[in-house]
């Protein structure tokens, strides 16, 4: 497997047993960052702790927030797939 596919299963696994997702953002929302890729790469973390080192990297206006697992699945996901 590879790193990333690791790490999603990680995600994953660790959202499943939570059943909250993190993300960080501002007052005008989240910012997707582009992938190496160049694939948008969408912030959504397993953990308080990894969301709070990406908004603490993005500036100062941002904050951590979290959102329940099934919200996150029945609001957010149907958008991603909107934007991809």
């Amino acid at each position: 497997m590879s790193t990333s596919g690791a790490q999603a299963a990680a995600f994953f696994r660790e959202i499943a047993r939570t059943r909250t997702v993190w993300w960080a953002r501002d007052d005008d929302g989240s910012p997707t960052p582009v992938s190496s890729s160049g694939q948008p790469a969408f912030p959504y973390w397993s953990s308080k702790t990894r969301a709070q080192r990406a908004a603490q990297l993005w500036g100062p206006q941002f904050r951590t927030v979290s959102m329940p697992l099934d919200h996150w699945r029945s609001a957010a996901l149907p958008d991603l797939v909107l934007q991809l």
